[in-house]
Order: structure tokens, then sequence, then C-alpha cells
């Protein structure tokens, strides 16, 4: 199963990745939780301390590393487009809590694209990702609509926007279902979070299919206050991590 999480910045995409990797991981499944957001948090939400964090380098930052794969340097600006990549995630993930934590980032670019050593390797990672299929592969992935533009999660099972009750939540759910098409992506779910009452999940009924929704996740102090503290809000918030449970349920019966 390979899932990308995606959706606007600040509606809890990290909280819900986290949250969905360490339910699997709960089940005894081999999970690999890839962070793609060049904010990286998704460790602390998996239960990685900060100073177990701080030694950890972004795959898109280790400069060596892409040379020495890409065959890329300051003296030669043609590379390989297909380095290998199959040895990365058991060299350079960390596990915590059952999952295995690969810290990707992201390329920046000016443009609306990027060809460039660091997104082949970044590409050609995920890629490889993908045909790991005896694990669950949950990306984080970064905030807006670039890296669909790019192509970079071509080849996953289903993306899942994190939304809130909000119209701005609604357009990012309806842009990256176009784009996901375009990707050959069949499936783009939606998770509400942040929900506060029955007038909010009625304003997401209202204005999602029912065939793409998923569940709610309703707002809860509890995870702000794991989120202060550093901790994973699977540890902190038993009725979060049930509502998401909840919601995993309904991904494996879509998935089977």
């Amino acid at each position: 199963m390979k899932i990308a999480v995606t959706g606007k910045g600040g509606v809890g995409k990290t909280t819900f990745a986290a949250t969905l990797a360490r339910l699997y991981a709960e089940e005894g499944r081999h999970v690999l939780a890839a962070d793609v957001d060049p904010d990286a948090n998704l460790g602390l939400a998996l239960g990685f301390s900060e100073e177990e964090l701080n030694s950890i380098v972004p795959i898109s930052k280790m400069r060596k590393l892409v040379e020495e794969r890409t065959g890329a340097n300051a003296d030669n600006q043609f590379y390989r487009i297909n380095p290998k990549v199959d040895d990365i995630p058991d060299t350079y993930g960390k596990v915590c809590n059952g999952v295995k934590l690969l810290v990707l980032g992201t390329v920046e670019t000016g443009g609306g694209g990027c060809v460039c050593p660091e997104h082949v390797m970044l590409r050609r990672i995920i890629s490889n990702l993908v045909l790991r299929r005896d694990d669950v592969v949950i990306l984080d992935m970064e905030a807006g609509l670039e890296h669909l533009g790019r192509g970079t999660t071509e080849g996953m099972d289903q993306f899942i926007v994190v939304i809130e009750p909000g119209a701005r939540s609604i357009q990012t759910y309806k842009n990256v279902k176009r784009l996901a098409k375009d990707l050959g992506v069949k499936q783009v779910r939606v998770v509400a979070n942040k929900v506060r009452d029955e007038e909010d999940e009625k304003f997401i009924k209202d204005h999602i299919p029912a065939e793409d929704f998923l569940g709610f996740v309703h707002y809860n102090t509890e995870v702000m206050d794991a989120d202060r503290r550093g901790c994973s809000p699977y540890d902190f918030s038993k009725s979060a991590t049930d509502e998401i449970r909840m919601i995993k349920k309904t991904i494996d019966q879509t998935m089977d």
C-alpha cells in the first residue's frame, strides 16, 4: 500500500500521516514513512526525539551522495537519470516505534518544475519505494501542489488530501484530484481535520463527494498539547488516534 498525504499548509497532514504509520506498525506491518516536506517534522510526530532528528540530513541535501549516484558535479553537467537508490531506505532510514523514517526533503526551485540531479534522486527513490510491495509506504508531502506538477508522486496507490472546513481546503482537494488524474492516480480521498461541530461536518459533506470521503478528525486540544511537547499524537491523544483508526479501516477496505 502506497499513500501520499497532501494538502495545504497547517491542516494537519503530518499528524495524520504519522498516526496512520503508527497504526500500521501496530499491526506488525513493515512501514516506511517518508518526509518530503522542507519543514521536516514527521519524525517528531512519530516519536523521535529532537536530538535524534538533528543528526539526520535530508537526502536532497546530501550533495556528495547525489554526485556519487548521478555522476553530476561542477565539472559535469550530464548525469544519470536512473541512479542506484534501492539501498537508500535501509542505509539512511531510522526506526522508531516500528516505523522506518526516511527524510527526503525537497528540491528548491524558482519555477514550475525542476530537472536537476537532486530531483532525479528523489523521484527515483520514491519510484523505488512503490516497488517495495510488501511495505506500507506513507509519504508526508510538502504543502501545496508543486510536487504534483513535478510528477514526484506518480505510481502511488492513492492520494489522501487532509482538509479543514473551509473554502480554500476544498479548492485544494479539487486541484489535487485534477492533477492526480493526469498522473494516473485514480483514488483521491479526503480526511477532514480540526472539525469543530455539526455545522463543520455538514459543510464537508456538502462539498466532498461521499465516495471520496474517508472520515472526520475532530478538533482536539490533546493533539496541540502533543505538538507543544514534541510528542507523537499517537501516544498523547486516544480520541484522535481512535478516529484515525476508523479512517484506516475504510482505507483498508478500499484497498482490498
